[in-house]
């Protein structure tokens, strides 16, 4: 019963959801004009935070799942290029991919079948447990920041 409940904590953790925004709202209505603007005083736009999550989010949970994963290289393989995404469609595919890893991390989660407490074997010590807490983490931290870049740009609440 206990393991349930933290599941079903685990669940509603990735989503966002709780203590803040949860990410599909933080991203909603972002107009095409101000996703690669870097506002004054801070290091990146609003594409670069989403694909930074992105990318970050889709290591982690192949890291979870598969031994023959290899992590892109830091810091460089977890940033875009660019400020701006190169067009309108490359947004739309970082969004649905963002929800479909987290969406795949909540049912690794959810699943009875997923040892929580278990030892990644391919890993260092880490669980997933460890993974979920990780990616619910830092997808806060950077949700924090997509939000403050949208009020300076005058495109949030």
């Amino acid at each position: 019963m206990k393991e349930k409940i933290l599941r079903e904590h685990l669940v509603n953790l990735l989503s966002g959801r709780g203590a803040h925004v949860d990410w599909k709202e933080s991203f909603r209505g972002v107009p095409a004009k101000l996703r690669g603007v870097r506002p004054k005083g801070l290091p990146h736009s609003l594409w670069e935070l989403l694909e930074h999550m992105r990318i970050a989010q889709w290591d982690i949970l192949e890291f979870s799942r598969d031994a023959k994963h290899v992590s892109p290289e830091w810091p460089a393989g977890y940033w875009p290029a660019a400020p701006e995404p190169p067009n309108a469609k490359a947004w739309d595919k970082s969004l649905k991919s963002f929800a479909r890893d987290v969406g795949a991390m909540q049912k690794l989660v959810a699943s009875g079948k997923t040892d929580l407490f278990a030892k990644i074997p391919h890993g260092t010590g880490q669980t997933i447990l460890r993974e979920a807490l990780l990616i619910a983490d830092h997808n806060a931290y950077h949700l924090g920041q997509v939000l403050a870049v949208r009020r300076i740009l005058g495109n949030w609440k």
